[in-house]
């Protein structure tokens, strides 16, 4: 890996705003940086690319930085800050009195690779990893507090952790595994076999929000459904409507105004290329998994602490919302990152 240029010419955030000037924006009160760099990056799939890495790094200047990376839709504004006010995707896990304090800490995150479409090529996990690292050392940051990924983020953080494991003092692993499950590949392909059939057709959208809508189905659970949507089937014009039809409908049309499916496509793939060895992984990981996860069952996360020896250690969060249980569990998934970045586990179930 190498760098081609650096729109960052030095390894400190504040001193790389200057350099980038429009690129970047800066907020005085929190030291919040947006920025990105360009890069050149051996991909293990698609030879070697020119990349642009978007960053955000906000929080208290001095302080451990700590890495987030979430699902495949997730990016690099994590929360409000004075960069950008709006809500970013993990708001209830950012603020003051969390884990993630930005007093306390610096919480670093960035867009993945292949995120705006331009990249219309194999992505492995393995690639974001490493163009982890290559931020890393175009801001100057020698080593990450902790790593934090919820799951594609979750995959990405154990390629880190088995490819630069100088790079990061601790791993937490939410909702991912070190390889995708059988039965969750089978759903990712029908769901781009739906945008396949959606372009075939000159309907990109309608393809990308219908895959979006089966998304939905394997991300929640069967208990949740019954509980929001136990009503009988209306009738409009001529035809049956279930209960949940609505609320998929407007999952489907709020995830289309907000990525491409070229993007989508390329990043699902991403998911089942995903496969690590976790014995190679020395840096200390905690894998939370939650009961009636449909992706990611907790026997992938019991092999996965199993392979980790050692330096693994697995907490289960018991949660009604399964996959997306990191999104809704705000407070309970808190708890697990305090305990996980004390180096004080307090046992295996919350």
């Amino acid at each position: 890996m190498s760098l081609a240029e650096r729109t960052t010419p030095s390894p400190h955030p504040a001193q790389a705003e200057a350099a980038m000037r429009a690129a970047t924006s800066v907020s005085r009160k929190t030291n919040a940086v947006r920025g990105c760099i360009d890069a050149v990056l051996p991909t293990r799939h698609a030879g070697t690319r020119k990349v642009r890495i978007a960053y955000e790094l906000a929080g208290e200047a001095g302080t451990p930085v700590i890495f987030v990376a979430g699902g495949i839709s997730a990016h690099r504004h994590v929360a409000a800050n004075d960069c950008d006010s709006a809500a970013g995707w993990a708001e209830d896990l950012v603020g003051t009195g969390r884990t993630l304090d930005p007093t306390r800490c610096r919480v670093l995150a960035f867009d993945y690779i292949g995120a705006d479409g331009t990249l219309d090529a194999p992505i492995d996990t393995a690639d974001q990893a490493d163009a982890i690292a290559l931020l890393l050392e175009a801001l100057g940051i020698e080593q990450l507090e902790a790593f934090i990924g919820y799951s594609y983020g979750a995959m990405v953080g154990l390629q880190l952790a088995q490819r630069h494991p100088a790079r990061v003092q601790r791993l937490v692993a939410v909702s991912g595994a070190h390889r995708a499950h059988p039965y969750a590949a089978a759903w990712r392909a029908l769901q781009r076999k739906a945008v396949a059939l959606g372009q075939l057709q000159c309907a990109d959208e309608q393809g990308l929000s219908l895959a979006r809508q089966f998304a939905m189905l394997s991300y929640r659970t069967p208990e949740e459904f019954g509980e929001r949507f136990d009503a009988p089937p209306t009738l409009k014009n001529g035809r049956v409507c279930v209960a949940a039809e609505d609320y998929l409908d407007a999952a489907g049309a709020k995830f289309v105004a907000r990525i491409c499916s070229t993007a989508w496509l390329r990043l699902s793939e991403s998911i089942d290329l995903h496969v690590i060895d976790p014995a190679l992984i020395t840096v200390p990981t905690t894998v939370i998994a939650v009961e009636g996860d449909r992706l990611v069952p907790l026997s992938d996360a019991v092999t996965l602490v199993e392979g980790l020896g050692l330096n693994g250690n697995l907490r289960v969060l018991r949660s009604r919302y399964g996959h997306d249980a990191f999104l809704k569990e705000g407070d309970r998934i808190d708890a697990l990152l305090g305990a996980a970045l004390r180096h004080n586990p307090t046992g295996e179930s919350a």
